[in-house]
């Protein structure tokens, strides 16, 4: 076991990039260029721009690397629309910003969440690192005034008419969002409220996503609470169901549209397409023969059990040769998959008390998704123990995993919040954004604007941040020139695109 090469995953998503691969500019707020002469003249059409209020979660309020700070508020997706917005009469959009560009929160002088990650190159190689230094954001120093932009990190659809949710003296026991107390106007007030007290003439409605992501980033660690309609009793990793996705949806859509005010929403992409999941390969195991054959040894036991648990049940239908096959462990010189556990595999001492001690391994497979964070314990050995390898000798557990049962679950969800999402958005009279097949587009072949193509390639393809989820400033404004597009159609404006080229893949400070 001592041969065994660690796995060391950054270099190898790395290896060859030099700095122009990352289209990067320095850490400094995006501003756009100089109109040109005799500019057109620029018109609202049948909406009115003059208060656009965006509401929404993380991907709303400009989160991301991790963190939120003002340089990614500055670059969020509503702040860039609204630089569009004023060129036909829009007013002014406020952000409650962050104290600094740190990205941490501070909690009666305690931190309480990471600093921003950048691209650093302090190895030799670039890979993410977190940023040093005390943020100064104290989230019981609360702001005063309304703010346009109304995204609130972790929010779930439901969170948003909650009240207390932005109760200060709730967030040490987490009964309340450190991000919306800085921000609410009391503290028994709600998002939504928030929102619609400031009477928006041009509102965006972007939520969902935080509704199965949780579930998906644990690696399927939650539950799926489909046919329970309380959410007050759900998990922070759970899926919500549909139907109580569809009523709060309707609710929150029925009161920004009820002033008569123009609007765009936006559906769920495909979680599961994001870098956060495409990015660690499942056969991330180097091996030589050797050492191969010395962890084949180990499995011998555990291989010799699923054949006596196969024979002796064949014929029963509870135990068949295929997942006798898919449990059957086996190492070669070469890539191999990592080990894991799969709750979804049959409990065979549940059948028959004698395999009780059999557990539920299994090898990886491309239909698999391993999480970015599983990079961090990939190949590295336990309890000081060289035999132990977490992903070899010992199975990954089951939150490093994202297995195709657990995909299928928020595949079904996902699919019948965007049903909601459209239908609505029929109903209510305003502007849908088809944000899922943007990112198809993103994972595909990539998205070509102002000559520059953008991927959904982890760190490299300039789509995303570095902590895999959130869009980067050159996704941002990717978002916002599909959202232009559907706007202009909708309310007959001709609000211009931004210039994605104006805008970093990634920071490099």
């Amino acid at each position: 076991m001592k041969k065994i090469l660690y796995i060391l995953l950054i270099t190898l998503i790395f290896t060859g990039c030099s700095d122009d691969d990352f289209g990067v500019t320095p850490f400094i707020p995006v501003t756009e260029a100089a109109p040109p002469p005799n500019p057109p003249a620029y018109t609202s059409g049948m909406a009115d721009f003059s208060n656009f209020v965006s509401v929404g979660n993380s991907l709303t309020c400009g989160y991301s690397d991790g963190a939120l700070f003002i340089a990614g508020q500055e670059n969020s997706f509503p702040n860039i629309l609204a630089n569009q917005f004023a060129l036909a009469g829009g007013g002014t959009f406020s952000q409650p910003l962050m104290n600094d560009n740190l990205g941490g929160l501070l909690l009666g002088g305690q931190q309480i969440t990471s600093n921003r990650l950048y691209l650093s190159f302090a190895s030799g190689s670039p890979a993410p690192a977190a940023v040093s230094g005390t943020p100064t954001t104290e989230v019981s120093n609360i702001l005063t005034g309304s703010f346009n932009n109304m995204g609130v990190p972790g929010a779930k659809s439901y969170h948003l008419g909650a009240a207390g949710y932005g109760n200060v003296a709730g967030v040490a026991v987490g009964l309340a969002n450190p991000y919306y107390a800085r921000m609410a106007s009391s503290p028994n007030a709600t998002v939504i409220g928030d929102a619609m007290s400031q009477n928006p003439s041009f509102f965006s409605l972007w939520i969902g996503n935080n509704d199965i992501l949780g579930f998906a980033s644990s690696g399927g660690a939650g539950e799926d609470q489909t046919g329970n309609f309380d959410p007050t009793t759900y998990g922070g990793n759970d899926i919500t169901d549909p139907n109580v996705f569809a009523s709060v949806y309707n609710g929150l859509l029925g009161g920004l549209a009820s002033t008569g005010a123009k609007g765009i929403v936006a559906n769920i992409p495909s979680v599961t397409s994001i870098p956060y999941f495409t990015t660690v390969p499942y056969n991330a195991i180097p091996l030589d023969a050797a050492t191969a054959g010395a962890v084949n040894q180990g499995y011998a036991p555990y291989n010799g059990g699923i054949q006596q648990a196969l024979a002796a049940l064949t014929g029963t239908g509870l135990f068949t040769a295929e997942e006798a096959a898919k449990r059957t462990i086996t190492f070669t010189a070469g890539q191999n998959a990592v080990v894991i556990i799969d709750e979804d595999l049959t409990d065979l001492g549940a059948i028959n008390p004698a395999f009780a001690a059999l557990p539920k391994y299994r090898q990886a497979t491309a239909e698999d998704l391993l999480v970015l964070t599983s990079q961090t314990v990939l190949g590295t050995v336990v309890n000081n123990n060289p035999q132990l390898i977490n992903g070899v000798s010992v199975p990954l557990a089951d939150k490093w995993v994202l297995t195709p049962e657990e995909q299928e679950a928020i595949e079904v969800a996902r699919t019948a919040y965007n049903q909601t999402i459209e239908a609505l958005a029929a109903q209510y009279d305003v502007a849908f954004f088809d944000a899922a097949q943007s990112l198809l587009d993103l994972v595909g072949a990539g998205i070509t604007q102002n000559g520059i193509t953008t991927t959904a390639v982890y760190a490299t393809g300039g789509g995303f941040s570095l902590d895999g989820v959130h869009p980067s400033p050159r996704g941002n404004a990717i978002i916002v020139n599909g959202m232009v597009d559907v706007i202009n159609a909708k309310y007959q404006s001709n609000l211009p695109k931004v210039n994605v080229g104006l805008y970093t893949g990634v920071y490099l400070n």
